[in-house]
């Protein structure tokens, strides 16, 4: 990789502090995403984990390919970066979540994925082989000691296995790795037409799994109708909003949108299944926002 993609793979176009633009896209990922494990939970009563990964990605390419922006061409030099994408964003990560959530809650599951900005951190800081400025590394560090306070009152009782949670944690490897990848190819190309073929290969790698989970999975519209919309929102549009945040405000501060996304599914329980909310997840929803505000602050060059 060239010396001028791997700066932008750390840094976005946009070093400023996070404007409306920034947050809008934050809270969208956040909403979308919140709400994903529990749709793969439905999903699994039903469908085989493998059926779950390749039925969300083919509802989701086939979204973003009616779109006219899909269309758009990618240069045959980034083919192979677009083929990374596809294995570390959708390929691996998003069948791992369903095999891994059969033996752990999904309350676990959501406090592993926050741990994606770190890992993202990680990566950048390995690629350029510099760290991000003190500000950012305070604010990621806070953020996801919010995590751990939003989610640890459901994980004392969550039942949860090693294999389980070592699963969910390569797919948020992963996750770190693809963010990075994703950063130069949305600056070039917009977010339409790298996801599309992105979602292509990551089918073609997700067919033997599906295959292979075919004979366990039973059709009921539960979990059709949940798979369908992981698809349309979660790797449809969740996706895009992603790879445009990323692209402006670069890997390490754009993943931050990961520690929102159990707050808003513990709201959304709240809201739609009279949950409650205990005392230690309100101070780690305002460590959360803490750290969002230190890492969205203006980026030093």
């Amino acid at each position: 990789m060239s010396r001028r993609p791997l700066i932008e793979t750390a840094y976005g176009t946009h070093r400023e502090a996070f404007g409306l633009q920034e947050w809008g896209l934050l809270v969208a990922v956040a909403a979308i995403w919140g709400s994903s494990f529990l749709f793969i939970e439905i999903g699994l009563e039903h469908f085989g984990p493998g059926v779950v990964a390749f039925g969300r990605v083919a509802v989701g390419a086939l979204t973003l390919s009616l779109l006219p922006g899909s269309r758009r061409p990618v240069e045959r030099a980034d083919l192979p970066l677009v083929a990374l994408l596809g294995l570390f964003w959708m390929g691996a990560p998003l069948v791992l979540f369903p095999i891994g959530q059969q033996w752990i809650d999904s309350s676990l599951a959501g406090m592993i994925n926050g741990a994606v900005p770190i890992f993202a951190a990680v990566v950048a800081a390995i690629l350029l082989r510099r760290l991000p400025a003190a500000r950012q590394l305070t604010g990621i560090a806070i953020g996801f000691l919010g995590v751990v306070g939003v989610l640890w009152p459901a994980t004392r009782d969550a039942n949860a296995t090693a294999l389980g949670a070592t699963l969910v944690l390569l797919a948020v490897l992963c996750y770190g790795i693809a963010i990075n990848i994703a950063v130069p190819l949305q600056q070039r190309y917009g977010a339409l037409p790298v996801l599309v073929r992105a979602q292509a290969v990551a089918l073609v790698l997700l067919a033997p799994a599906a295959l292979i989970s075919l004979p366990d999975s039973e059709f009921a519209w539960s979990s059709t109708l949940a798979v369908a919309a992981l698809g349309f929102f979660g790797t449809g549009w969740a996706f895009v909003a992603m790879t445009t945040l990323v692209g402006r405000a670069g890997a390490t501060r754009g993943s931050i949108a990961n520690y929102f996304v159990p707050i808003m599914a513990i709201a959304l329980g709240v809201i739609f299944r009279d949950e409650t909310i205990a005392a230690i997840s309100l101070v780690g929803t305002g460590l959360v926002l803490m750290g969002a505000y230190l890492t969205s602050r203006r980026e030093s060059r």
